[in-house]
């Protein structure tokens, strides 16, 4: 296969990546630097990002260093599902028996939530993800749940994430009172031209590369066609070294680039 016709000791581009292997663009930095502000504040924020941007990655990243006697954090994607569905599986990710009523779910969390702050000095970090999905109803619901003693206290952690369209619903009248409670806003940027190239060779780097597999027309091409967004840079850079190990190419020209940019549909 293409491993050993490039001499590579381990598949590079791939999404199985640990978290101190990623890549440190200027945005991935910045996006983490926010998101330790938060932490340290407590309360409401928000990043979104375009499809492939690394948005999830950088949530990973950031779930997986933190301290779990300190933070227990609960991932929920959210869905087309109901806001009981939402309630329930909250409730669930807090260690709970989710109960059967709404009033005695929402006690049943934020219960929960003052034990775990108050009690056991952990502040629980929920990270909500696909909100562009969020109805009216929804974000008015994250209002009232996420209020604690009249809000005058943040024993919580609430990472709102999505696609760049979410913060729109953040001008919307009826959302101005979550609006207001945010404490932190970030949009997660592509890759910059030159950060594509060093991208490239870290990735290659990883993977045990000995020598230079893309040449610089080669990066520009993917550069220019994966505008930045890393999940279009491995989807373009993997597909290149397949047809790259076919055509026995040592190494990869701009050529094979664009006729993997053709096989990609992009």
């Amino acid at each position: 296969m293409y491993k050993s016709f490039y001499s590579l000791a381990e598949a590079p581009f791939q999404k199985e990546i640990k978290a101190k292997d990623l890549f440190q663009s200027a945005s991935f930095k910045e996006a983490k630097a926010r998101l330790d502000y938060l932490l340290k504040s407590r309360g409401i924020g928000v990043i979104v990002g375009d499809n492939g941007s690394g948005k999830t990655i950088v949530l990973r990243s950031l779930a997986k260093e933190l301290n779990s006697s300190l933070f227990k954090v609960i991932y929920f994607p959210l869905s087309t599902g109901t806001v009981m569905d939402f309630y329930r599986g909250i409730a669930s990710g807090l260690g709970e028996e989710p109960r059967y009523r709404k009033v005695e779910l929402f006690q049943q969390i934020q219960a929960a939530v003052k034990k775990l702050y108050y009690d056991q000095k952990i502040t629980p970090v929920f990270i909500l993800d696909e909100m562009q999905l969020a109805a009216r109803r929804f974000l008015s619901e994250l209002t009232i749940l996420f209020n604690f003693s009249m809000d005058s206290k943040n024993p919580f952690v609430l990472i709102l994430a999505g696609l760049p369209l979410f913060l729109d619903k953040f001008a919307l009248n009826q959302n101005q009172a979550l609006n207001q409670r945010l404490i932190m806003k970030y949009s997660l940027k592509a890759l910059k031209k030159e950060e594509v190239k060093e991208y490239l060779d870290h990735q290659l780097k990883l993977a045990g590369a000995q020598h230079v597999i893309f040449s610089p027309q080669a990066q520009e091409a993917i550069a220019l066609r994966s505008k930045g967004i890393p999940r279009l840079i491995n989807s373009l850079a993997l597909s290149s070294l397949l047809l790259g190990y076919q055509l026995k190419a040592d190494t990869i020209n701009e050529e094979i680039v664009f006729k993997a940019c053709e096989d990609n549909g992009l």
